[in-house]
């Protein structure tokens, strides 16, 4: 591939993570990433003023090629001299292709090999939506970045339709770079290939022939789980040349981004920080807090002690929470202008955890708060006898305190505990023999004849998890034993009560039966369904110790 226009430039990628920090140059400044860009549909961030958005640190603003073109249209643009201008706007605008908008009218349009055909909203005139058109609007707007026209699918779509959308989008592409012809605009391939690993990697060599100056990964957050998301835009993203920036589309919330960039995301963008502001939700440095509750309405307290934005300088929680119950205007403003600002403080705060060689730590701190609900001020369980018990199987979850039990009376451990850790001797065990490399040792084996809500045993993996970070040691390989998923399932469902199981390991092991560490390679997570003699003469072995024998 030629050189990118972007002059990309890999500053620093972290220890044990595929984290990076880079630089690039659009046509209307440097760009630090990770970046997280505010969607302004429409030439405008829902809310939001272009003074706001600077001064809370956007570089970049996206924009999106379908509404434009139906209004205010192509020719406004090129008469007042692009969105810059139009909206005042002095940073960078990337603008989407109108793919994903075409994806949303399922019953309002048909496609072709030609472009997508639909009824405008505007004044119900038919429109074919070609790569050529949306290239040339996105010509006409200006925007330092462009998009080529993609053609979204659900990421559920069986492997036949995916491989079809696949093509379309991979023959588009190719029409797309041809149709940006002498403009200076940069513009970014799209990986399709829903959630079949070996068509992402089809889609993304296939792109990677063609002199694009950035990538993105499509198809995702639109039907599949959290998981799921996660390895495809790992697998992806792992698929894609170091010198180039890395875009995952549409996601997501402040966590959604913390995993994408562990996995080696540069970009992103979401309506998420002035959606959820709209009807009072706040992310904080205390967790989630939801303004509309009635425990703010006398509330003095800033939004967030921690945040330096104006909104939280200025108001009150109890006037934030008045304004939400109002539906005034400007609590949306004010809410989503802390939104945007929180965004970026955390891109920062990643962006200088991976230049220092910190991100690890980092990480495992903001994944344990951002999905939090309200430190300080938490959502209670329902009174007794005012709601029915939640049940599944055998257990029950109790609310008030939180416990899992189980019908005989005992209590299911669901807390992240180091007595287990210690009790094994865990990092004595790990040490590896005077004189023998960590991938010649032989690996600890533990056995654990009680999953029950996977609390012990993710206690070991997060221990683990510190261990490697102080040097080489042992691979552990954790076999849980159970006949009945059913705790574990019914913590799962509820896991803002289960900080633990943010964790992400017990998703994939109810799923899949195993799970492996991308990160601490040699830590490794299988269950056995059913701990008979049997079951045990079968599991991987002989363990060295052993958890919940009695």
């Amino acid at each position: 591939m030629s050189p990118s226009r972007l002059q990309f430039q890999l500053e620093a990628q972290a220890a044990g993570s595929k984290a990076r920090a880079a630089t690039f140059r659009t046509l209307h400044g440097v760009v630090q990433t990770p970046l997280f860009m505010p969607v302004g549909t429409q030439a405008t961030v829902k809310a939001q003023t272009p003074e706001s958005l600077h001064a809370s640190g956007s570089q970049i603003l996206l924009a999106n090629t379908y509404h434009l073109l139906l209004r205010p249209g192509p020719e406004v643009f090129q008469k007042l001299g692009g969105i810059h201008r139009f909206m005042d706007w002095p940073g960078s605008v990337l603008t989407d292709s109108g793919g994903y908008q075409i994806f949303s009218l399922p019953h309002s349009r048909s496609m072709t090999e030609e472009g997508a055909v639909f009824q405008s909203y505007v004044d119900g005139q038919r429109i074919l939506l070609s790569p050529e058109l949306s290239i040339q609007t996105q010509r006409a707007i200006g925007s330092d970045i462009m998009m080529v026209l993609d053609q979204c699918i659900p990421s559920t779509a069986d492997e036949k339709a995916a491989r079809a959308a696949l093509q379309v989008t991979q023959r588009w592409a190719v029409r797309s770079l041809a149709a940006r012809e002498d403009s200076p605009q940069s513009m970014f391939g799209i990986v399709q290939g829903a959630l079949y690993p070996h068509l992402r990697r089809e889609s993304a060599e296939g792109l990677m022939q063609i002199d694009f100056d950035g990538f993105a990964i499509g198809g995702l957050a639109v039907g599949e789980e959290k998981n799921e998301r996660e390895d495809v835009c790992e697998l992806t993203a792992a698929l894609l040349p170091q010198d180039r920036p890395r875009y995952l589309m549409g996601v997501g919330t402040p966590l959604d981004v913390l995993e994408a960039v562990h996995r080696g995301v540069d970009m992103f963008d979401c309506i998420i920080p002035t959606q959820v502001a709209k009807r009072g939700s706040c992310f904080t440095s205390r967790g989630i807090v939801e303004l509309r509750r009635s425990v703010y309405k006398f509330s003095e307290e800033q939004l967030d002690p921690a945040c330096t934005c104006p909104v939280c300088a200025k108001y009150s929680r109890a006037y934030l929470h008045h304004l939400t119950k109002t539906q005034e205007p400007l609590g949306w403003q004010l809410m989503g202008q802390h939104n945007i600002h929180f965004y970026h403080q955390l891109m920062r705060e990643i962006r200088q955890s991976i230049l220092e060689d910190r991100f690890l730590p980092l990480y495992r701190e903001k994944r344990e708060i951002l999905q939090i609900e309200d430190v300080d001020h938490p959502v209670k369980g329902p009174k007794a006898g005012a709601a029915k018990p939640l049940l599944l199987g055998d257990y029950e979850l109790r609310l008030d305190p939180i416990a899992i039990h189980h019908r005989n009376g005992q209590i299911v451990p669901t807390q992240i505990d180091s007595k287990w850790p210690e009790q094994i001797q865990l990092a004595q065990r790990l040490r590896l023999p005077a004189g023998v490399a960590a991938e010649d040792a032989a690996p600890l084996i533990i056995w654990d004849l009680d999953l029950g809500a996977a609390a012990p045993a993710l206690s070991l993996i997060l221990a683990y998890e510190e261990e490697v970070q102080k040097g080489p040691v042992r691979s552990l390989h954790l076999v849980s034993f159970t006949a009945d998923l059913s705790p574990l399932r019914l913590a799962l469902s509820h896991k803002r009560h289960f900080p633990y199981l943010r964790h992400g390991a017990a998703d994939t092991l109810v799923l899949r039966d195993v799970w492996e560490s991308r990160y601490c390679p040699g830590l490794k997570w299988m269950l056995i369904h059913g701990c008979s003699e049997e079951m045990r003469a079968q599991a991987p072995g002989p363990a060295e110790v052993v958890l919940g024998e009695r």
